[in-house]
C-alpha cells in the first residue's frame, strides 16, 4: 500500500514521538551529520525578526560529542547528542527543551528549538553557523560605559514589575542581568554599539533579548523579547541599590504558630517522607520549593546540596518539594529525572502532586501556612521544635554577584540563629 508522505510522518509522530520520526527520516539519507568541533552562532528567530543570539562550541570528550553554550561567565555542558544522516537531535539538560535540526554541509545547523510547558508546546525557527564567534552583529565603538547598577521597570501598570540592571561593561562587551523580586535572569552576554546596548541570554529555559538605547545616565527605549511572546518595554536609570524589596519575606510568623502536616513522594524510590519522621526531631529543616523548569531552581541547588554537605552534622536537614507543570507523577518524574541525575541530592526530593500553575497550591500542599507561595524557587525555614518560622522567595543567582555573596550570608545567618534555639 502506498501512504502519503505527509500522513506517514503524522502517523509516526503519534506512534513514535519526535526523536523516533526523526531518526527514521533521517535513515533515507547518507549524509554525514557529524557536527564540527569548534565554535558556531546560533540564532532563535522570533516572528517580529528579532533574534535571541547565542554562541556554543562543539568537541570530543570521551569518544562522544559535547557542546558547551555560553553566556558570560556560563559554559553550560549539553551532552545528550544523537546524530544520524543529516539529522541532528540536541536534548537539552534541564528544562525539557530540545533541537530537532539538518546539518548543511557541516557548516550550517537549520530547524526547530522546541520547548515543553507540560500543557502546551513552544517551538522557534533555529540556525547555527559554522566558524561564527560573534554575539552580536553591527559593532560600532561604545560611546557609553553602561557598568554598574541599574534601577529598573519592566511593563506598565499592574502587569509592570522593579528590577536591578547589574551591568559589567569591557570596550564594547557587555555583561550581566537583571535582579527580579523572585529572582534573576541569570547570565545575559552582549554588547555596547553605538549608544545601542543588547543583551541576550539562552540556557534552554530562558531565551532572552534586551534591547535599549542609552541617553546619559539613562537607558530609554527598553524591548525585553522572550519566547514567542509580545516584546514588553523597559527602561532604566543609573543608581545604586542595596536591596531589592522580594514578592515575600515573612520574617515575623509568630515563634510556635505554624506547623506543617504532609505526607509526601520521594521521587527516587516512592517512600513516604513526612515532617514527622523520627530524622526531623529537633532538627532545623528547609523546604526547598522548585521545578525542574525553573532556571533559578537550577542555580539554587547546588548551593543548598553543598551547604547541607556542610552543615548536615549540626542538625541541619533539607526536603525538596518538587512542583512540575503537571499533576501526573509520571509525566512530572520523566522531567524531574534531568534535575535528580545531574544533581547529588543527599536528601529527600518529593511530588508536591501539585502543579506548579495551580494557584491553590499553598493550601493544597500546606494547608496553614500565612503566605501565598508565588515564586520558584522558595524556601521554608522550619525551626527545631517543628514550626514555620521564615518564608523566603526568589534566589540571587551567581550572575548577580554581591547580591549572591549577600544571599548566602543571609542563609547562613538564618539557619545560625535557629541552630542556637
Amino acid at each position: 500500500m502506498i501512504v502519503n508522505g505527509k500522513y506517514l510522518i503524522k502517523a509516526l509522530f503519534k506512534t513514535i514521538g519526535l526523536f523516533g520520526v526523526l531518526l527514521f527520516v533521517s535513515g533515507y539519507s547518507n549524509a554525514q551529520s557529524v557536527l564540527k568541533d569548534g565554535i558556531w552562532r546560533g540564532e532563535l528567530q522570533r516572528a517580529d525578526g528579532q533574534q535571541v543570539v547565542f554562541n556554543f562550541s562543539v568537541s570530543d570528550s570521551d569518544s562522544r560529542t559535547v557542546i558547551y553554550i555560553f553566556n558570560a561567565e556560563e559554559h553550560l555542558r549539553v551532552d545528550k547528542i544523537e546524530t544520524k544522516g543529516d539529522s541532528v537531535f540536541i536534548q537539552m539538560p534541564f528544562f525539557d527543551s530540545y533541537f530537532a535540526l539538518k546539518n548543511i554541509n557541516g557548516n550550517k545547523l537549520t530547524g526547530i528549538w522546541t520547548k515543553n510547558y507540560g500543557t502546551r508546546l513552544e517551538r522557534m525557527p533555529f540556525m547555527a553557523i559554522y566558524g561564527d564567534s560573534s554575539r552580536m552583529e553591527s559593532y560600532k565603538p561604545s560611546r557609553v560605559d553602561v557598568s554598574g547598577s541599574w534601577a529598573t521597570k519592566v511593563g506598565h501598570g499592574k502587569q509592570g514589575f522593579s528590577a536591578i540592571g547589574l551591568f559589567k561593561q569591557n570596550g564594547i562587551r557587555v555583561k550581566g542581568t537583571f535582579l527580579t523580586p523572585s529572582g534573576d535572569y541569570r547570565f545575559l552576554d552582549g554588547v555596547m554599539s553605538g549608544d545601542t546596548l543588547k543583551l541576550s541570554g539562552f540556557d534552554g529555559g530562558h531565551a532572552l533579548l534586551f534591547t535599549a538605547i542609552a541617553d546619559g545616565d539613562s537607558l530609554v527605549d527598553g524591548k525585553m523579547y522572550s519566547i514567542n511572546s509580545e516584546s514588553a518595554a523597559w527602561a532604566a536609570a543609573r543608581e545604586v541599590y542595596k536591596i531589592l524589596p522580594a514578592a515575600y519575606d515573612i520574617d515575623n510568623i509568630k515563634p510556635g504558630s505554624v506547623k506543617l502536616n504532609f505526607k509526601l513522594k520521594d521521587m527516587r524510590n516512592d517512600k513516604v517522607v513526612s515532617l514527622n519522621d523520627p530524622k526531623y526531631k529537633d532538627k532545623v529543616v528547609i523546604l526547598q520549593l522548585l521545578g525542574s523548569w525553573c532556571p533559578n531552581c537550577y542555580d539554587e541547588t547546588p548551593f543548598l546540596i553543598d551547604y547541607y554537605k556542610k552543615n548536615r552534622q549540626r542538625g541541619v536537614e533539607l526536603i525538596a518539594v518538587d512542583f512540575e507543570r503537571t499533576e501526573n507523577y509520571a509525566e512530572s518524574k520523566r522531567t524531574m529525572n534531568a534535575f535528580l541525575n545531574r544533581f547529588d541530592f543527599e536528601y529527600p526530593v518529593v511530588f508536591s502532586g501539585v502543579a506548579a500553575t495551580d494557584t491553590a497550591l499553598t493550601q493544597k500542599v500546606f494547608p496553614g501556612l500565612p503566605v501565598e507561595i508565588k515564586a520558584f524557587p522558595s524556601l521554608i525555614f522550619i525551626d527545631k521544635s517543628g514550626f514555620v518560622r521564615k518564608v523566603h522567595s526568589g534566589f540571587n543567582g551567581p550572575a548577580t554577584g554581591i547580591y549572591y555573596d549577600e544571599f548566602k550570608e543571609e542563609f547562613d545567618s538564618i539557619i545560625n540563629s535557629l541552630l542556637r534555639e
